[in-house]
């Protein structure tokens, strides 16, 4: 009886870590390129859930392209239904997941437009890093500038530095 109590209660922090499934919802707010807010659930039982685009990493607001990038999420899912496949809870709460507004993979459309990175650092999809490869070939969106004064700088390099690391 003990070992399985035990079992149990180490497997409750696993299970609770585990993504809920796949649905669909409403897209209320953008915050950036790579977070919105959906209303997901039953009418009179709504749940707002905050929902981190994976694959991906979009310039942060203050960046160059910040704004632009934003829009493009807001152009494809503001006030739409986006398909939620949620993937994990990342440590700040927010639902991780592929998103899919009027039948487009919102993720690979904005890598593939040139408004956010392939996040290599969490890729589990091959597909990211060749999209990047072909928006950066193509000059699309925030490559307009590479090999310039004025190259981007990847979000997770510029959050570091205005950290201070």
């Amino acid at each position: 009886m003990l070992r399985h109590l035990a079992a149990l209660l180490l497997a409750l922090p696993i299970a609770s870590a585990a993504a809920p499934p796949t649905s669909t919802c409403l897209v209320v707010r953008i915050a950036d390129g790579d977070t919105l807010t959906a209303r997901c659930g039953m009418p009179g039982d709504y749940q707002q859930v905050k929902v981190r685009l994976a694959e991906i990493d979009a310039p942060e607001k203050a960046q160059p392209f910040g704004e632009r990038s934003r829009q493009a999420l807001a152009a494809m899912c503001a006030g739409e239904q986006a398909v939620l496949r949620p993937t994990v809870t990342d440590r700040y709460g927010r639902t991780v997941a592929r998103v899919e507004c009027r039948g487009k993979d919102a993720n690979a459309e904005l890598v593939r437009t040139g408004m956010a990175w392939a996040y290599t650092r969490y890729q589990t999809d091959p597909q990211f890093p060749q999209l990047e490869h072909q928006a950066r070939a193509a000059r699309a969106g925030l490559w307009v500038a590479l090999g310039t004064a004025a190259e981007p700088v990847p979000p997770w390099e510029w959050r570091k530095a205005k950290r201070g690391n």
